[in-house]
């Protein structure tokens, strides 16, 4: 049987408890400090970071909890969210689909149109697309529970103005805006919101740290503001979007 949630009774953020997949590091670390900081429960989910995810939680007793799991695997997946449930005694209201697969923006060394394997597309197609779909399906129990359910995917808007020749996450992101299309309309009529948020490249995370200035300074150029967006800046949407109930 579907259970149906009020969107309208969707819980303030200092009652909810969310799920940031690759929360420990670069943007994900923002994301987690930003929800902790508006008062929000965050599990830190992380597959080789304990160290940075430990960390988190050692300076947010109470507030935050790490667990490892890989978001490809759906047992892992479903580990995770019961780690979740044991340590805080409640339900998942919102996750944030942030996990990024062995990937480094550096365009220099990504392998142009004439080389690329398709590989290295599945690679990304599997942690995005495979990843979200699990941490999805597996949140859907923990939405009805709770009466409160919010899914925030991370995007891009490379795809769209590829200023670096990153062909396998641009692709994967690309089919994350369709997913997160055709489950918002899905799942709305449950209460569910499905939404994404998009930042392009920020400055600076683990994963862009090899990223020339050059090309910050180039994609910068192009914006009104004439700046790169940053990880706590986009953390900030997120959380705003969050208490909105809706996304930019």
């Amino acid at each position: 049987m579907t259970t149906t949630i009020d969107p309208t009774t969707a819980l303030p953020l200092a009652e909810q408890l969310v799920l940031v997949t690759g929360g420990a590091r670069g943007l994900g670390r923002a994301l987690t400090q930003a929800f902790v900081r508006e008062g929000a429960r965050v599990v830190v989910n992380y597959r080789t970071s304990r160290e940075a995810a430990e960390q988190l939680e050692a300076t947010n007793p109470g507030r935050v909890v790490a667990a490892r799991a890989d978001v490809r695997d759906p047992a892992e997946v479903e580990q995770l969210f019961a780690a979740a449930d044991a340590a805080f005694g409640a339900p998942v209201t919102t996750v944030v689909n942030n996990a990024l697969i062995d990937f480094s923006f550096n365009g220099d060394a990504r392998a142009k149109a004439d080389e690329i394997d398709y590989a290295d597309f599945d690679t990304q197609f599997s942690g995005t697309i495979r990843g979200a779909l699990n941490v999805i399906q597996t949140a859907a129990p923990h939405f009805a529970r709770a009466g409160s359910g919010r899914v925030i995917n991370i995007g891009t808007n490379l795809f769209q103005y590829p200023v670096v020749p990153y062909h396998d996450y641009t692709a994967a992101k690309a089919a994350l805006l369709s997913l997160t299309r055709t489950f918002a309309d899905d799942l709305g009529p449950r209460g569910i919101t499905v939404n994404m948020i998009s930042g392009g490249l920020l400055r600076t995370t683990d994963a862009s740290a090899a990223t020339p200035d050059a090309v910050f300074d180039a994609i910068a150029q192009g914006t009104p503001l004439r700046s790169v967006t940053t990880p706590e800046q986009f953390a900030d949407a997120a959380c705003s979007s969050r208490r909105r109930g809706r996304a930019p």
